[in-house]
């Protein structure tokens, strides 16, 4: 059976109300215990990131968008003559914050669109999950399963980072919390790092008859759990030998105490390992396809922080595969960490620029330390 070619003929994204600055942060997520963050200003400084978007009210603290609903907004923003809502044949959505446990995010979007039915499938993880779902999608019409794919990440981190989700612990662990920050930092860490948002794709065998399309070339990931502990976390607590106590071994009354539904991360794990994983996921796909690197001509790639640029230039150059920094493409500073919509909001900014032009060559990357998940994706202006 022969294979299609696939590319990405429109891109979307929603993002929820007013963009949110570093100074306005705490006002709007709300302080832990009364008493303002020890780390935000740090965090802020060095991760880059000048605002970002929550879907929470200013005024009056309430959430005002589901994340199926941000992403099912993103998805509006694909249609046109050309394509409705009624012709998508394949749906994909990947998120780390989905609105419930059961049932999956996905079919969530799906009743929230309200087209006909069709394929849907929904991809748990973290930052990868986006671009899973990329490839999910990329697979459906490189297989002649579909004739066309919608594909999404989003991600709604707000609802879990204000300050009374974290109340709990602090009025169960007053005595130990006194002796310390009042938060452990891997808790407290996250919440001046995530922000809201969501992106779509719409991918089609045949790149649209006037414009520019993105053909997918390839999309490689790389899992390294066989080799590194959890680094990235929720619903669940590391005991003292390091190892993961998901929610179900701990009393409900306890989930609250021991705040086992927050975003956890342990920061020396990822200072440690993430930059080497990222070379080594590149060095594993330059074995296998057939690139050229200094022919990149845009390096599209998912910081979580800006604290993580410098290193991994640093590393890839020593790698012998340096990328020009003129080359690498971020909008971390504008729109914030968000997760596994960031490669969406990327791209979109990108194409509709008016900096593309026909054959350049870009390399996405994107890194989710949950437990070091590497990807990198080859995609063609076409």
């Amino acid at each position: 059976m022969a294979l299609n070619d696939v590319y990405i003929n429109r891109i979307g994204t929603f993002f929820p109300n007013d963009p949110v600055s570093n100074d306005e942060m705490e006002s709007i997520l709300g302080m832990v215990d009364n008493r303002p963050s020890r780390a935000r200003k740090l965090i802020s400084e060095s991760s880059g990131i000048k605002c970002r978007y929550y879907a929470i009210d200013k005024r009056t603290g309430k959430r005002t968008h589901s994340n199926a609903q941000m992403t099912a907004e993103a998805i509006r923003k694909l249609t046109g003559k050309d394509f409705t809502l009624e012709a998508i044949e394949c749906l994909v959505c990947g998120t780390s914050s989905p609105d419930q446990f059961l049932p999956s995010h996905a079919v969530m979007v799906h009743g929230e669109l309200k087209n006909p039915s069709c394929e849907v499938a929904s991809i748990a993880g973290i930052c990868m999950s986006g671009l899973q779902a990329l490839k999910y999608g990329y697979m459906s019409v490189l297989s002649s399963q579909t004739t066309n794919a919608v594909c999404t990440g989003s991600e709604l981190a707000s609802s879990i980072m204000r300050g009374n989700q974290f109340e709990g612990e602090i009025k169960s662990r007053i005595t130990e919390l006194k002796q310390k920050p009042i938060l452990a930092f891997e808790k407290d860490f996250l919440r001046w790092m995530l922000s809201d948002g969501a992106g779509a794709v719409l991918l089609q065998s045949s790149p649209n008859s006037c414009g520019l399309s993105l053909k997918i070339e390839w999309v490689d990931i790389y899992s390294f759990a066989n080799e590194l502990p959890t680094c990235m976390y929720q619903g669940a607590n590391k005991d003292g030998d390091k190892n993961i106590i998901g929610y179900r071994d701990y009393a409900p009354e306890e989930w609250i105490a021991n705040s086992v539904m927050a975003v956890k991360q342990d920061v020396k794990l990822l200072n440690k390992h993430m930059v080497s994983v990222a070379v080594k996921a590149l060095s594993m796909t330059l074995k296998k396809r057939d690139i050229d690197i200094g022919g990149i001509d845009y390096f599209l790639i998912h910081l979580s922080s800006e604290y993580f640029r410098k290193e991994l230039d640093e590393a890839y150059r020593e790698s012998d595969n340096e990328i020009p920094q003129s080359k690498w493409f971020t909008n971390l500073a504008s729109v914030g960490n968000v997760g596994s919509a960031s490669i969406y909001l990327m791209l979109e900014e990108l194409f509709h620029s008016g900096k593309l032009e026909k054959g350049f060559k870009l390399l996405l990357v994107v890194p989710e330390s949950g437990r070091f998940t590497m990807s990198y994706a080859l995609l063609t202006v076409v």
